[in-house]
């Protein structure tokens, strides 16, 4: 069987691979799986249940998911406060505010409404392990913890849980963002009701758009996948800067006043720039994945800033962030890290931090993103192959080497196996497009020439 757990929780078609029955076997097996140890040990000697924050984003099926999700946790022995809708990175605020002893977020994030995921944050709001994924996975098939009487959990309203999150945004903030107009894209999202209240209380002068969640609009032509609309409402509200967020806020993208998209990459780059400038960028040194582009790397040296790459995935930008203690990374998708403030990628607080340091210097984004020079980046799937040979393909090996030789310092060549299906992910940058596309497709030829199944 696969597993069941991908790089950000379970997710699926919801009422078809994510079932209410899923739902609320995940939510008995974490409860088995995460009430072990002292801290749980020393609230049952003190007659205190478990306590897990439950939250989800506005779509449709997140409404019996939560239901059979909470059944589950209060069913073996945990005292549920759920915080209705609110963003990915609100939940896992929340978890380490209250020192909950876990919490449930129920998204498919930037996904179309019809899907749905599960995700599940650990006590101080961090996310699992794999190897406590596997864990909860295996209990699957386990007993379930069957308290009775008054050791069952109670389901509770987390009344304030959004007023907690607004405060703790408004400070981080090193500057007001008075004076400054920005559109807001909340994608119709967990956004929706956070996010405009947390620019305007900092100081901006909104307007707002995709802020009218109805179940089923949920990254439905707006949001950080679909800047479009984003762009043409900046350049007909002549604002400063356009931010958009993902379905449960956890990414960030931006647009500039001309209408020019800012990406993940480029926000690093400023706040990277910003951070160290001020003193605040733990030991000069950004975290990045693999994927992030070329142009990031250049400009982290010309600033003096070290970069540590990754495995793609925001999870494996996390674990070094943590293991070294360092402040800053993310991904070029948006899912920007800001360890000071929070345990996971946070669209929120990234976009306030961004405008904050548009306020601080007097620039214009596209003034503060011309610290990184984006170059053109090729990315070719090759399907119908088999990736695991990838490596060991010696011909391959060979044109990567000639196509690396070829762009010498104004380029890169990356070749990844999928992790999950018969395909290699191509990825050329080069300091012109037709040279990017030429060497994308020629390595694209060979892989699909030597791999096929």
């Amino acid at each position: 069987m696969p597993r069941l757990f991908g790089t950000d929780g379970v997710r699926g078609l919801a009422n078809r691979d994510l079932t209410a029955g899923l739902a609320l076997g995940l939510a008995q097996a974490s409860a088995a799986v995460l009430t072990q140890g002292r801290r749980a040990e020393s609230r049952r000697a003190e007659g205190r249940r478990p306590v897990a924050v439950l939250a989800r984003d506005p779509r449709i099926s997140g409404e019996f998911l939560a239901s059979a999700v909470a059944a589950g946790l209060a069913s073996s022995g945990v005292d549920v406060l759920d915080a209705g809708v609110i963003p990915t990175p609100a939940a896992a605020f929340l978890i380490a505010d209250i020192g909950a002893d876990f919490g449930v977020m129920i998204s498919a994030s930037h996904n179309p409404a019809p899907d749905n995921g599960i995700k599940i944050f650990a006590f101080g709001g961090t996310k699992l392990p794999d190897d406590v994924e596997d864990r909860i996975e295996a209990h699957l098939d386990h007993d379930k913890l069957t308290p009775i009487a008054g050791d069952v959990g109670r389901i509770s309203r987390f009344a304030d849980a959004e007023d907690r999150y607004v405060v703790h945004l408004l400070g981080t903030l090193p500057h007001r963002l008075d004076g400054i107009h920005v559109v807001l894209d909340c994608a119709n999202g967990a956004a929706a009701g956070v996010s405009p209240q947390v620019f305007t209380d900092a100081g901006a002068r909104l307007t707002v758009i995709g802020a009218n969640p109805n179940g089923l609009n949920i990254n439905d032509g707006v949001g950080s996948t679909h800047l479009d609309n984003l762009a043409k409402a900046v350049l007909e509200h002549g604002a400063d800067v356009g931010i958009a967020h993902d379905g449960d806020a956890d990414r960030c993208l931006a647009v500039d006043r001309n209408g020019n998209i800012v990406d993940g990459d480029q926000i690093m780059a400023i706040l990277a720039v910003s951070m160290a400038e001020r003193g605040v960028l733990k030991d000069r040194t950004l975290v990045a994945t693999v994927m992030s582009n070329l142009g990031l790397r250049k400009a982290m040296a010309a600033n003096d800033i070290r970069m540590i790459e990754t495995k793609v995935g925001d999870r494996y930008v996390l674990e070094e962030l943590n293991a070294n203690g360092l402040s800053l990374g993310g991904e070029q998708s948006g899912h920007v890290i800001m360890t000071e403030f929070a345990t996971t990628g946070d669209g929120i607080l990234t976009g306030l931090h961004l405008v904050a340091e548009m306020a601080r210097t007097g620039k214009p984004l596209h003034e503060l993103a011309s610290v990184m020079t984006v170059f053109p980046q090729i990315l070719v799937n090759v399907r119908g192959v088999d990736h695991h040979a990838l490596k060991s393909d010696d011909v391959i090996a060979d044109a990567v080497r000639e196509a690396e030789l070829e762009l010498g310092e104004t380029g890169r060549v990356l070749l990844r196996p999928s992790g999950t299906e018969p395909m290699v992910r191509v990825m050329v940058e080069a300091a012109d497009q037709a040279t990017a596309d030429r060497l994308a497709h020629s390595l694209a030829d060979v892989v699909r020439e030597r791999l096929a199944l």
